[in-house]
């Protein structure tokens, strides 16, 4: 691998928006809602002041987490369509700048939710920094096929963090929570990988895609994704889950693994005439399909609170 933490020599000057770009907003932006849904639905009073105060940490970590994974991954970012464009490889922000804040981001926010929140919720939050840079970026994604389904852990803690930050303790809910986002990462970038494969390749990331092809990767977006629709039914039966969350999920999932059966019926040769429309359109969806679920579930919670459930 090439040096990530060379510098990149230029005149430009980064501003505050190239050092938050190395946060990766888009994915903190999920980190935030599961994290809030995963505090919002957890059977315990929080005070307003330090539930804002765990939402914050926990999207620090997060964002930590992004500029740990920027800085190690400068190299092959360089060479994807998709990534080129980011702070390190664009000339906008050194390697070394991206590690200093990652490191320092990392160390604040597991401090400070320890503080504002326990300790058990602090200590998920650093495990999952380190598992994101460490485990997921420098180990897995360069080695295994399997990258993205081991490293979807990483992206699976938030809502189980928010969970303990509230309760103190984890229970069947927040793994549940964690197992939907675990389930689902698979599929959702798979999808991305049947019409990316060429970025894949030429970043030598070894992607499903890459190293057992399309029509292997299409088999094993189906099977994700039937197993994640039983994790997603069953924690509408908890004490979290409700008729809104029930009926989201039922629909959901439903279209979820429609989409993945018309994935796996497909050709090359059918996909690459239409642009691949049918994995794109599954790809844009289950960006959504989180969405729908922890938004239903904290709908149940408004309900609950307000007596009508």
């Amino acid at each position: 691998m090439t040096d990530a933490t060379t510098m990149i020599e230029t005149e430009y000057e980064a501003g505050f928006g190239d050092y938050f770009a190395l946060l990766k907003p888009r994915v903190m932006s999920l980190v935030v809602f599961t994290a809030f849904a995963g505090l919002m639905v957890a059977p315990v009073e929080m005070h307003p002041l330090v539930a804002f105060c765990a939402i914050l940490f926990i999207a620090v970590g997060g964002g930590a987490s992004g500029a740990l994974n920027m800085w190690w991954d400068a190299d092959i970012d360089a060479k994807m369509r998709r990534t080129a464009k980011r702070p390190i490889p664009a000339g906008k922000v050194t390697g070394d700048e991206a590690l200093a804040i990652g490191l320092a981001l990392s160390g604040f926010s597991v401090v400070m939710l320890g503080l504002a929140t326990n300790w058990l919720a602090a200590a998920i939050l650093a495990f999952t920094i380190f598992f994101y840079a460490v485990v997921y970026s420098m180990w897995l994604k360069r080695s295994t096929p399997q990258n993205i389904v081991i490293g979807g852990a990483a992206g699976a803690f938030p809502p189980l963090i928010g969970w303990v930050a509230a309760t103190g303790q984890v229970s069947v809910e927040a793994l549940l929570m964690f197992g939907l986002i675990f389930m689902w990462t698979p599929p959702h970038f798979w999808a991305l990988a049947l019409f990316l494969k060429k970025d894949y390749d030429t970043a030598g990331v070894p992607m499903l895609t890459v190293t057992h092809g399309r029509k292997v990767t299409r088999a094993h977006i189906l099977v994700y994704t039937l197993l994640l629709a039983p994790v997603a039914l069953w924690l509408g039966f908890t004490q979290v889950g409700g008729p809104v969350y029930l009926a989201v999920a039922v629909l959901a999932n439903g279209w979820f693994v429609k989409g993945a059966i018309d994935i796996f019926r497909r050709t090359e040769e059918v996909a690459e005439a239409d642009g691949y429309a049918t994995e794109k359109a599954f790809f844009k969806f289950s960006l959504l399909y989180l969405f729908l679920h922890f938004g239903a579930l904290m709908v149940d919670q408004g309900l609950r609170t307000a007596g009508v459930l």
